[in-house]
């Protein structure tokens, strides 16, 4: 028998769970990263994200967070995306994160099967011999993914027979005189990230250069089982995400539903049925906490594909007519939360040295809302750089 909840129970508990009621302290910055962890993508994104969830979010204190003190670290995971989550739970946004076949492995890294396909190779041998040569290449060194990405391409050629390496060389798919084999590459340099091989340094301007994992951290990384780390991950997932399904979870992930089942099997005993419209499942043990969660308050300005937005079940926590707004397929504006409703969407750009801010609303906002989003503009040009900011807000 399922247990009944309601749309307003499920939103507001994932706001809850998500830390946008209530801003934590500063001293929770790492801390807040380690709920499901804070997608980077377009880069910038997390650090707003941060700021929707932490009070006096400074970009100074990520960058002593990841280049000094080392507690945050920046690396591919759910869905081949770039994702900052705290050093301390690497294995589970790493090793959680790696399906445990090959066919698991290409979804995950989607667009990899057809080049692997031409050079009859499996993505094991390839990410293999990637593995096997990024140490002489990448040692003591920083390199973005297409320096790195060139030297190791000629390194494995070299090895390769001659038929192979013919292949190898010859032009692919994914960028103009770009090899076949360095595009192959540059997707198993995903699977080198969830193996712990490799990270991401600190930005270098536009750059985001890779680094040797065990020469960047200066502690040894915990040993865990992939099984322990997966299910760990779902248990992330759906204290973030829940009440959420297997399939719901796989898309998060980025694999397909068959292949999820990998990690759900793992914790049906730590589950219960809940009915909110559609059957899913929570953790038992936030049971309570979904059925008496505190009534959501505050406005947020949440980046574009910001944690909370992530959720599959898009129905849920948008209405289904304001689904062309808000998800595009490139160009995603960020979003408007207001009370615990996404109200409407916005987008800045920089013009010199001031942000311009413009807000389109679904609804008409009230003049109370319209002062706090202008105030949460402030911190948002803060962290652009910005001197000051002018906002626009306008209805749909």
């Amino acid at each position: 028998m399922s247990v009944k909840v309601t749309r307003d129970e499920v939103i507001a508990y994932r706001l809850e769970a998500q830390n946008l009621n209530r801003r934590l302290d500063k001293r929770s910055l790492v801390a807040a990263t380690g709920v499901c962890g804070v997608q980077n993508s377009p880069p910038g994104s997390a650090l707003l994200a941060l700021n929707a969830r932490v009070s006096d979010v400074a970009r100074e204190a990520v960058n002593t967070a990841i280049s000094e003190h080392k507690s945050l670290l920046q690396s591919w995971s759910m869905r081949g995306a770039p994702f900052f989550f705290p050093t301390s739970d690497l294995p589970v946004f790493t090793t959680g994160v790696l399906p445990p076949t090959e066919d698991g492995r290409r979804h995950l890294i989607l667009g990899v099967e057809a080049s692997l396909e031409k050079l009859e190779m499996s993505l094991a041998e390839v990410a293999d011999r990637t593995r096997d040569t990024i140490g002489s290449v990448l040692s003591g060194r920083r390199l973005t993914v297409n320096d790195l990405g060139a030297e190791m391409t000629e390194l494995i050629a070299r090895e390769l027979p001659k038929k192979k390496r013919a292949d190898w060389e010859r032009e692919g798919p994914y960028a103009k005189g770009q090899p076949l084999g360095e595009g192959v590459v540059h997707f198993c340099l995903r699977i080198l990230t969830l193996q712990q091989v490799i990270c991401f340094a600190p930005r270098d301007g536009k750059k985001a250069p890779f680094v040797l994992l065990d020469e960047w951290l200066d502690t040894d990384v915990p040993d865990v089982a992939p099984e322990d780390a997966r299910a760990e991950l779902l248990r992330r997932y759906l204290h973030a995400y829940g009440p959420s399904t297997r399939g719901d979870f796989a898309s998060w992930l980025g694999v397909r539903a068959r292949e999820g089942e990998a990690w759900w099997d793992l914790l049906e005993n730590e589950m219960t049925e809940v009915d909110y419209g559609r059957k899913a499942w929570v953790l038992t043990e936030d049971l309570d906490a979904l059925q008496s969660p505190p009534t959501p308050a505050g406005v947020r300005l949440l980046p574009p594909r910001d944690p909370y937005i992530q959720g599959r079940d898009r129905e849920t926590i948008i209405d289904k007519q304001f689904h062309r707004d808000v998800f595009k397929t490139v160009g995603e504006p960020g979003t408007v939360l207001v009370d615990g409703r996404i109200v409407g969407t916005w987008r800045a750009r920089k013009k010199g040295k001031n942000l311009h801010m413009s807000v389109t609303s679904f609804d008409r906002l009230s003049a109370r809302s319209k002062k706090v989003v202008e105030a949460e503009a402030e911190k948002v040009a803060i962290l652009r750089g910005a001197a000051a900011v002018e906002v626009d807000v306008d209805s749909a």
